[in-house]
């Protein structure tokens, strides 16, 4: 027999020897609370409407019962007991169902959770599901968007076996999400062989890119005890580039009918994007721009600006104005 089936076998038979116990024998008590057992082992395999239906055929089997042994006569101890069996099926029943549905609030609560785990660090986690009131889909503030992208990813894993790229990868994803995570970050997407960060998001703070700054450095320093080991391990060591821009920047839902993700948009995206790619050409590991250096000052990050190099103005690919941008340079290995 099938697992499935073994409960509401159990069920059906024990239904019927507690019918046959409740009309036929002579004891003196309410025979017809056993009924319970039959709702708790109907609970332990099938859906809410089941359980429901098994109460109501319980409740049935009572009263027909009594009827087939008392008839109408209501006098006496019978209908005492009677009563007592069906409330005891009513009580099992509505604790069987809230039971039930705690558990599914907690199960919706773990999804939900998980789910927010995936781009936002622990604290943001915990402040979301406290919040009392659901935060706004689509609204404009201002925040640090960050990107990160491996240097040379194309001519590195082409001397790879594909399933040592992807465990190359894994790490390499972990290790970043790892620093944005430490440092209050969000994720709004994983880039293939990078990712884009937002520090701001969805809950501002008055260190978001101080936040994102550490979370750069971070990043070159986890890069750089990783290729210390890939260095005893006879590996090429790995580069990776950090473009980081403040600025205003929408958050939304974007996608089609069939899927849709929270992301955020705007030209401080864009930029940050640029600035990124910069990093090649100017042969640096970080690289921010003036707005970034300006709120570091306004956010009492004083020691951490004074690391930045100043590279002076650059025009990026589709503006007009050239941008003042700042580079910090860390070490290969150890």
């Amino acid at each position: 027999m099938a697992p499935g089936f073994v409960a509401p076998v159990a069920a059906i038979m024990l239904a019927a020897i507690v019918f046959l116990l409740d009309t036929f024998s002579p004891l003196e008590f309410s025979v017809a609370v056993l009924y319970v057992v039959v709702v708790l082992i109907v609970d332990t395999s099938s859906q809410r409407r089941t359980v429901l239906q098994a109460a109501a055929g319980c409740a049935g089997l009572t009263l027909a019962s009594y009827v087939m042994v008392h008839g109408t006569t209501f006098a006496g101890t019978p209908p005492i007991r009677a009563s007592i069996g069906l409330t005891a099926i009513g009580i099992t029943t509505f604790l069987v169902l809230r039971n039930r549905a705690v558990n599914e609030r907690l199960k919706h609560t773990e999804r939900q959770r998980a789910n927010l785990a995936r781009f936002f660090s622990p604290r943001l986690v915990d402040q979301l599901m406290d919040a009392d009131e659901r935060l706004p889909i689509t609204h404009k503030q201002s925040s640090a968007v960050m990107f990160v992208d491996m240097v040379g990813f194309s001519a590195h894993c082409a001397r790879l076996r594909p399933e040592a790229v992807i465990v190359m990868l894994r790490d390499l994803l972990a290790r970043l999400s790892s620093a944005v995570f430490a440092n209050n970050g969000t994720i709004d997407k994983f880039l293939g062989d990078g990712l884009m960060a937002v520090f701001g998001l969805p809950m501002p703070s008055a260190a978001d890119v101080t936040n994102a700054v550490r979370s750069a450095i971070d990043i070159q320093t986890a890069i750089s005890l990783w290729n210390a080991e890939r260095y005893q391990l006879g590996e090429v060591a790995i580069r990776v580039a950090v473009g980081i821009h403040h600025g205003d920047v929408v958050f939304g839902d974007v996608g089609g009918d069939r899927q849709l993700e929270l992301t955020v948009v705007g030209d401080t995206v864009n930029v940050a994007s640029l600035v990124e790619a910069q990093c090649r050409l100017l042969d640096v590991s970080i690289l921010v721009t003036g707005s970034v250096m300006d709120a570091l000052y306004a956010e009492g990050s004083d020691g951490l600006a004074a690391q930045f190099a100043d590279e002076g103005r650059h025009l990026l690919r589709g503006h007009t104005e050239p941008i003042h941008l700042f580079s910090m340079s860390t070490p290969l290995v150890p």
